[in-house]
């Protein structure tokens, strides 16, 4: 079976609020297709308060983006809880349970990851990238909050090109995300 696979994501939160969220824009069929070059991996959900980014089959984040945004309308936006329910039951479903897929999603106060084996991670730094680019965009994103006092659009922006630089399955079409 020929698989959809959609790569790098990036988010950066910096301490004053400013969040930011984007993704590069291929989606790669099997090992060596790239079958589009300007999908849009990242998104503003929930009265443009969350935002939401997705790495692994394409299909299958579609899915879990929307039912992460109806587990934010039955929490009345509440992030973490949302987040936690979704986890649940995307590990318990059996049908969800074979979704792959990751996923990233803010809002002003927090910033997680979230994953088919029900893991909710909160990262220990106000950076965190996933997909197949997401160790080089993460080296980059973390290297730029540290030593410079870019804006997080800018970090998240420089990172994804930078990896896309370097791996074969992330590109230069670049879609952000800020609230």
């Amino acid at each position: 079976m020929i698989k959809f696979h959609a790569t790098t994501i990036c988010a950066v939160k910096r301490p004053n609020g400013d969040i930011c969220i984007g993704g590069d824009g291929q989606v790669t069929m099997g090992e060596t297709t790239i079958m589009k070059n300007g999908a849009k991996k990242v998104s503003k959900i929930y009265n443009d308060e969350v935002l939401t980014g997705f790495a692994g089959s394409v299909s299958d984040a579609f899915a879990l983006t929307d039912k992460f945004e109806k587990k934010l309308e039955e929490h009345a936006g509440n992030l973490k809880r949302a987040a936690v329910d979704l986890a649940q039951f995307w590990r318990g479903d059996k049908a969800m349970r074979n979704l792959e897929a990751l996923m990233i999603v803010a809002d002003k106060e927090n910033l997680l990851v979230l994953s088919g084996t029900g893991e909710v991670i909160a990262p220990d730094k106000e950076v965190v990238a996933i997909g197949s680019g997401g160790n080089y965009a993460y080296s980059a994103a973390v290297a730029l909050y540290e030593n410079t006092e870019l804006d997080a659009e800018t970090i998240v922006r420089r990172s994804l090109e930078i990896a896309s630089d370097i791996c074969v399955y992330t590109n230069g079409n670049i879609s952000v995300e800020k609230l």
